[in-house]
Protein backbone atom coordinates (compact mmCIF):
# COMPACT_ATOMS: atom_id res chain seq x y z
CA UNK A 1 0.00 0.00 0.00
CA UNK A 2 1.14 3.33 -0.23
CA UNK A 3 3.20 5.07 2.38
CA UNK A 4 0.10 7.71 3.86
CA UNK A 5 -2.11 4.39 4.03
CA UNK A 6 0.66 2.56 6.05
CA UNK A 7 1.47 5.79 8.22
CA UNK A 8 -2.25 5.68 9.32
CA UNK A 9 -2.79 2.26 9.92
CA UNK A 10 0.53 2.10 12.38
CA UNK A 11 -0.74 5.30 13.86
CA UNK A 12 -4.21 3.77 14.02
CA UNK A 13 -3.08 0.32 15.77
CA UNK A 14 -0.56 1.77 17.95
CA UNK A 15 -2.78 4.18 19.61
CA UNK A 16 -5.60 1.79 20.02
CA UNK A 17 -3.24 -0.56 21.99
CA UNK A 18 -1.46 1.63 24.75
CA UNK A 19 -2.97 3.85 27.68
CA UNK A 20 -4.49 7.02 27.05
CA UNK A 21 -1.08 9.17 28.46
CA UNK A 22 0.89 7.52 25.98
CA UNK A 23 -1.70 7.51 22.86
CA UNK A 24 0.01 10.93 21.02
CA UNK A 25 3.57 9.38 21.21
CA UNK A 26 2.08 6.20 19.77
CA UNK A 27 0.77 8.29 16.90
CA UNK A 28 4.19 9.08 16.20
CA UNK A 29 5.86 5.99 16.70
CA UNK A 30 3.10 3.85 14.81
CA UNK A 31 3.28 6.46 11.50
CA UNK A 32 7.23 5.94 11.91
CA UNK A 33 7.22 2.20 12.04
CA UNK A 34 4.43 1.85 9.73
CA UNK A 35 6.97 2.86 7.07
CA UNK A 36 9.93 1.27 8.29
CA UNK A 37 9.68 -2.06 6.36
CA UNK A 38 9.11 0.16 2.83
CA UNK A 39 12.69 1.58 3.37
CA UNK A 40 14.16 -1.26 1.23
CA UNK A 41 13.83 0.64 -1.68
CA UNK A 42 16.55 2.97 -0.81
CA UNK A 43 18.81 -0.11 -1.36
CA UNK A 44 20.21 -0.63 -4.88
CA UNK A 45 20.65 -4.38 -5.47
CA UNK A 46 22.74 -3.47 -9.00
CA UNK A 47 20.34 -3.54 -11.73
CA UNK A 48 16.32 -2.60 -12.38
CA UNK A 49 14.99 -6.43 -12.27
CA UNK A 50 16.56 -6.90 -9.09
CA UNK A 51 15.60 -3.43 -7.38
CA UNK A 52 11.99 -4.52 -8.88
CA UNK A 53 12.00 -8.12 -7.30
CA UNK A 54 13.78 -7.93 -4.36
CA UNK A 55 11.13 -4.82 -3.16
CA UNK A 56 8.91 -6.22 -0.24
CA UNK A 57 11.94 -8.61 0.25
CA UNK A 58 13.72 -9.37 3.45
CA UNK A 59 12.14 -6.29 5.38
CA UNK A 60 8.68 -7.32 4.98
CA UNK A 61 9.20 -11.09 5.57
CA UNK A 62 6.97 -12.27 9.01
CA UNK A 63 10.19 -14.69 9.76
CA UNK A 64 12.19 -11.31 10.43
CA UNK A 65 9.87 -8.43 11.21
CA UNK A 66 9.04 -10.97 14.04
CA UNK A 67 12.21 -10.96 16.02
CA UNK A 68 12.72 -7.53 15.60
CA UNK A 69 9.48 -6.26 16.53
CA UNK A 70 10.75 -8.43 19.57
CA UNK A 71 14.30 -6.58 19.54
CA UNK A 72 12.69 -2.92 19.20
CA UNK A 73 10.61 -3.34 22.19
CA UNK A 74 13.05 -4.66 24.36
CA UNK A 75 15.52 -1.43 23.53
CA UNK A 76 12.44 0.55 23.95
CA UNK A 77 11.92 -0.91 26.85
CA UNK A 78 15.46 0.20 28.49
CA UNK A 79 15.31 3.08 27.23
CA UNK A 80 11.99 4.92 27.10
CA UNK A 81 9.81 5.61 30.42
CA UNK A 82 6.38 4.65 28.66
CA UNK A 83 6.93 1.31 27.17
CA UNK A 84 8.87 0.44 30.78
CA UNK A 85 6.03 1.65 32.24
CA UNK A 86 3.21 -0.43 30.05
CA UNK A 87 5.18 -2.93 28.26
CA UNK A 88 2.59 -5.15 26.94
CA UNK A 89 0.97 -2.67 26.10
CA UNK A 90 3.62 -1.24 23.77
CA UNK A 91 5.10 -4.99 23.04
CA UNK A 92 1.31 -5.39 21.31
CA UNK A 93 1.88 -1.96 19.68
CA UNK A 94 4.87 -2.70 18.34
CA UNK A 95 4.23 -6.03 17.02
CA UNK A 96 0.46 -5.09 15.20
CA UNK A 97 2.54 -2.16 13.70
CA UNK A 98 5.49 -3.88 12.06
CA UNK A 99 3.42 -7.16 11.14
CA UNK A 100 0.07 -6.10 9.49
CA UNK A 101 2.16 -3.53 6.96
CA UNK A 102 3.61 -6.57 5.00
CA UNK A 103 0.17 -8.57 5.71
CA UNK A 104 -1.78 -5.56 4.37
CA UNK A 105 0.85 -5.25 1.48
CA UNK A 106 0.03 -8.80 0.29
CA UNK A 107 -3.59 -7.55 -0.39
CA UNK A 108 -2.48 -5.61 -3.57
CA UNK A 109 -1.57 -6.88 -6.71
CA UNK A 110 2.40 -6.27 -6.20
CA UNK A 111 2.76 -8.98 -3.96
CA UNK A 112 4.88 -9.58 -0.70
CA UNK A 113 7.45 -12.22 0.09
CA UNK A 114 6.04 -12.81 3.44
CA UNK A 115 7.85 -15.63 4.20
CA UNK A 116 11.24 -14.87 2.90
CA UNK A 117 13.88 -16.38 2.36
CA UNK A 118 11.73 -19.36 1.29
CA UNK A 119 11.84 -19.16 -2.19
CA UNK A 120 8.21 -19.20 -2.30
CA UNK A 121 6.68 -16.64 -4.96
CA UNK A 122 5.67 -13.35 -3.51
CA UNK A 123 2.40 -13.65 -1.86
CA UNK A 124 -0.52 -11.45 -3.80
CA UNK A 125 -4.12 -11.68 -2.96
CA UNK A 126 -5.13 -8.76 -5.25
CA UNK A 127 -8.04 -7.82 -3.12
CA UNK A 128 -7.10 -3.63 -3.12
CA UNK A 129 -5.64 -1.46 -5.25
CA UNK A 130 -2.57 0.17 -3.88
CA UNK A 131 -4.11 3.22 -3.16
CA UNK A 132 -7.62 3.28 -1.73
CA UNK A 133 -9.43 5.69 0.08
CA UNK A 134 -12.16 4.02 1.67
CA UNK A 135 -9.94 2.41 3.25
CA UNK A 136 -7.18 4.82 4.16
CA UNK A 137 -9.47 7.44 5.02
CA UNK A 138 -11.29 6.22 8.50
CA UNK A 139 -7.95 5.14 9.93
CA UNK A 140 -6.53 8.83 9.50
CA UNK A 141 -9.68 10.17 11.07
CA UNK A 142 -9.22 7.87 13.67
CA UNK A 143 -5.47 8.75 14.17
CA UNK A 144 -6.44 12.67 13.64
CA UNK A 145 -9.44 12.46 16.44
CA UNK A 146 -7.09 10.31 19.01
CA UNK A 147 -3.98 12.77 18.17
CA UNK A 148 -6.64 15.71 19.11
CA UNK A 149 -7.76 14.64 22.17
CA UNK A 150 -6.52 11.49 23.40
CA UNK A 151 -8.22 11.89 27.11
CA UNK A 152 -11.62 12.03 25.03
CA UNK A 153 -14.29 9.10 25.24
CA UNK A 154 -15.42 10.17 21.51
CA UNK A 155 -12.12 10.39 19.61
CA UNK A 156 -11.54 6.60 21.79
CA UNK A 157 -14.64 5.63 20.20
CA UNK A 158 -13.73 7.04 16.51
CA UNK A 159 -10.43 5.67 16.88
CA UNK A 160 -12.02 2.74 17.23
CA UNK A 161 -14.58 3.37 14.92
CA UNK A 162 -12.09 3.80 12.21
CA UNK A 163 -10.39 0.51 12.45
CA UNK A 164 -13.17 -1.02 12.40
CA UNK A 165 -14.21 0.30 9.47
CA UNK A 166 -10.86 -0.18 7.71
CA UNK A 167 -11.26 -3.46 8.66
CA UNK A 168 -14.60 -4.31 7.46
CA UNK A 169 -13.56 -2.87 4.11
CA UNK A 170 -10.82 -5.11 3.48
CA UNK A 171 -13.47 -7.90 4.28
CA UNK A 172 -15.31 -6.47 1.61
CA UNK A 173 -12.91 -7.02 -0.91
CA UNK A 174 -12.66 -10.50 -0.38
CA UNK A 175 -15.94 -10.97 -0.98
CA UNK A 176 -15.84 -8.60 -4.07
CA UNK A 177 -12.89 -10.42 -5.17
CA UNK A 178 -15.16 -14.13 -4.72
CA UNK A 179 -17.75 -13.16 -6.73
CA UNK A 180 -15.54 -11.38 -9.39
CA UNK A 181 -14.03 -15.46 -9.77
CA UNK A 182 -17.49 -16.98 -9.57
CA UNK A 183 -18.00 -14.44 -12.38
CA UNK A 184 -15.23 -15.70 -14.44
CA UNK A 185 -15.85 -19.52 -13.80
CA UNK A 186 -19.03 -18.66 -15.69
CA UNK A 187 -17.66 -16.87 -18.42
CA UNK A 188 -16.05 -20.43 -20.01
CA UNK A 189 -17.25 -23.83 -20.25
CA UNK A 190 -14.24 -25.95 -19.03
CA UNK A 191 -12.39 -25.17 -16.26
CA UNK A 192 -9.28 -26.11 -18.65
CA UNK A 193 -10.12 -23.09 -20.52
CA UNK A 194 -9.28 -20.53 -16.88
CA UNK A 195 -6.44 -22.70 -15.51
CA UNK A 196 -4.61 -19.28 -14.47
CA UNK A 197 -6.34 -16.56 -13.91
CA UNK A 198 -5.59 -12.99 -12.26
CA UNK A 199 -8.05 -11.07 -10.59
CA UNK A 200 -7.78 -6.98 -9.41
CA UNK A 201 -9.22 -3.88 -8.52
CA UNK A 202 -8.60 -1.23 -10.83
CA UNK A 203 -7.59 2.60 -9.58
CA UNK A 204 -8.39 3.65 -6.04
CA UNK A 205 -11.72 1.35 -6.01
CA UNK A 206 -13.17 -2.02 -5.46
CA UNK A 207 -15.78 -1.68 -7.97
CA UNK A 208 -14.31 -2.13 -11.13
CA UNK A 209 -11.92 -5.26 -11.89
CA UNK A 210 -9.33 -6.43 -13.97
CA UNK A 211 -9.25 -9.71 -14.90
CA UNK A 212 -6.33 -11.53 -17.01
CA UNK A 213 -6.73 -15.01 -18.15
CA UNK A 214 -3.39 -16.74 -19.43
CA UNK A 215 -4.04 -19.27 -22.44
CA UNK A 216 -2.22 -23.00 -23.05
CA UNK A 217 -1.46 -21.36 -26.05
CA UNK A 218 0.99 -18.64 -24.81
CA UNK A 219 -2.08 -15.90 -25.45
CA UNK A 220 -3.93 -14.30 -23.02
CA UNK A 221 -7.42 -12.84 -22.46
CA UNK A 222 -8.01 -9.34 -20.76
CA UNK A 223 -11.65 -8.32 -19.30
CA UNK A 224 -13.47 -6.02 -17.00
CA UNK A 225 -16.12 -6.60 -14.23
CA UNK A 226 -17.83 -3.63 -12.51
CA UNK A 227 -20.21 -3.72 -9.67
CA UNK A 228 -21.99 -1.31 -11.06
CA UNK A 229 -23.18 -3.41 -13.53
CA UNK A 230 -23.48 -6.85 -12.09
CA UNK A 231 -25.77 -8.39 -14.11
CA UNK A 232 -23.35 -7.66 -17.45
CA UNK A 233 -21.05 -10.52 -17.89
CA UNK A 234 -17.32 -10.33 -18.82
CA UNK A 235 -16.63 -9.25 -22.17
CA UNK A 236 -13.06 -11.04 -23.06
CA UNK A 237 -10.67 -9.27 -25.09
CA UNK A 238 -7.80 -12.11 -26.91
CA UNK A 239 -4.47 -11.35 -27.08
CA UNK A 240 -2.45 -13.63 -29.34
CA UNK A 241 1.20 -14.70 -28.26
CA UNK A 242 3.26 -12.34 -30.19
CA UNK A 243 6.41 -13.49 -32.51
CA UNK A 244 8.81 -13.59 -29.69
CA UNK A 245 10.70 -17.08 -29.33
CA UNK A 246 9.09 -17.09 -25.80
CA UNK A 247 10.82 -20.43 -24.51
CA UNK A 248 14.51 -19.68 -25.81
CA UNK A 249 13.57 -15.65 -24.29
CA UNK A 250 12.33 -17.24 -21.51
CA UNK A 251 15.84 -18.83 -20.20
CA UNK A 252 17.44 -15.56 -19.19
CA UNK A 253 18.00 -15.04 -16.40
CA UNK A 254 16.30 -11.42 -15.59
CA UNK A 255 13.08 -13.28 -17.69
CA UNK A 256 13.24 -16.47 -14.81
CA UNK A 257 13.21 -13.86 -12.45
CA UNK A 258 10.53 -11.91 -13.56
CA UNK A 259 8.58 -14.70 -14.60
CA UNK A 260 9.17 -15.78 -10.93
CA UNK A 261 8.23 -13.02 -9.28
CA UNK A 262 4.55 -12.49 -11.52
CA UNK A 263 3.62 -16.20 -11.44
CA UNK A 264 4.04 -16.24 -14.90
CA UNK A 265 1.67 -13.29 -15.99
CA UNK A 266 4.13 -11.64 -17.89
CA UNK A 267 4.17 -10.89 -21.38
CA UNK A 268 7.69 -10.67 -23.53
CA UNK A 269 7.50 -8.69 -26.75
CA UNK A 270 10.29 -7.33 -29.08
CA UNK A 271 10.70 -3.86 -29.43
CA UNK A 272 13.20 -2.31 -31.70
CA UNK A 273 16.07 -4.36 -31.18
CA UNK A 274 15.19 -4.83 -27.46
CA UNK A 275 13.44 -7.64 -25.56
CA UNK A 276 11.05 -6.38 -22.94
CA UNK A 277 9.48 -7.65 -20.63
CA UNK A 278 5.99 -6.42 -18.99
CA UNK A 279 3.94 -7.48 -16.08
CA UNK A 280 0.21 -8.61 -16.93
CA UNK A 281 -0.63 -7.59 -13.36
CA UNK A 282 -0.45 -3.89 -12.89
CA UNK A 283 -1.88 -1.53 -15.42
CA UNK A 284 -3.85 -2.50 -18.21
CA UNK A 285 -2.91 -3.81 -21.97
CA UNK A 286 -0.88 -0.65 -23.89
CA UNK A 287 -0.66 1.07 -20.56
CA UNK A 288 1.74 -1.22 -18.16
CA UNK A 289 3.14 -0.05 -15.01
CA UNK A 290 5.98 -1.85 -14.97
CA UNK A 291 8.10 -2.96 -18.60
CA UNK A 292 11.84 -3.99 -17.73
CA UNK A 293 14.28 -4.01 -21.23
CA UNK A 294 16.33 -7.15 -20.36
CA UNK A 295 18.16 -8.06 -23.29
CA UNK A 296 19.47 -6.91 -26.84
CA UNK A 297 18.39 -8.78 -29.99
CA UNK A 298 21.13 -9.61 -32.47
CA UNK A 299 20.82 -11.93 -35.49
CA UNK A 300 18.20 -14.00 -33.68
CA UNK A 301 19.73 -14.12 -30.76
CA UNK A 302 19.12 -12.75 -27.17
CA UNK A 303 22.08 -11.13 -25.54
CA UNK A 304 21.40 -10.18 -21.85
CA UNK A 305 21.94 -6.72 -21.21
CA UNK A 306 21.91 -4.36 -17.77
CA UNK A 307 18.18 -4.50 -17.07
CA UNK A 308 16.32 -0.71 -17.40
CA UNK A 309 12.89 0.25 -16.05
CA UNK A 310 10.92 1.93 -19.20
CA UNK A 311 8.98 5.01 -17.93
CA UNK A 312 5.23 4.61 -17.73
CA UNK A 313 3.95 6.75 -20.62
CA UNK A 314 0.67 8.02 -18.50
CA UNK A 315 -2.21 8.62 -21.76
CA UNK A 316 -5.39 10.77 -20.36
CA UNK A 317 -7.42 8.55 -22.72
CA UNK A 318 -6.90 5.61 -20.08
CA UNK A 319 -9.12 7.18 -17.72
CA UNK A 320 -12.07 7.56 -20.13
CA UNK A 321 -11.52 4.13 -20.85
CA UNK A 322 -11.59 2.51 -17.26
CA UNK A 323 -14.82 5.15 -16.36
CA UNK A 324 -16.76 3.74 -19.84
CA UNK A 325 -15.87 0.34 -18.23
CA UNK A 326 -16.94 0.84 -14.62
CA UNK A 327 -20.43 2.52 -15.91
CA UNK A 328 -20.54 0.49 -18.64
CA UNK A 329 -21.86 3.48 -20.69
CA UNK A 330 -20.23 4.47 -24.33
CA UNK A 331 -18.20 7.99 -23.62
CA UNK A 332 -17.77 10.16 -25.98
CA UNK A 333 -13.86 10.49 -27.13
Amino acid sequence: MDSLTQMALGAALAAACVPKPDKRKAIVIGAALGTLPDLDVLIDYGNAVTNFTQHRGFSHSLFILLPVSIALWGLLRQMYAPVRNAPIPWLCAILLVLLTHPILDAHTAYGTQLFWPMESPPIMWSTIFIIDPLYTLPLLAGAIAIGLRPAKAWANRGLVLGIVLSTGYLAWTWVAKYHVQQQINQSFTSHSQADSFFSTPILFTSLLWRVVVLQNDGSYLEGYYSFLNPDKTIDFTHYPKNNTPFNQAESLPDAQRLLWFSQGFSNLRQVDDKLVISDLRMGFETSYVFNHVIARVKSADYVPMQSQLLPMKFNPDNLTFLWRQLVGKTVPD
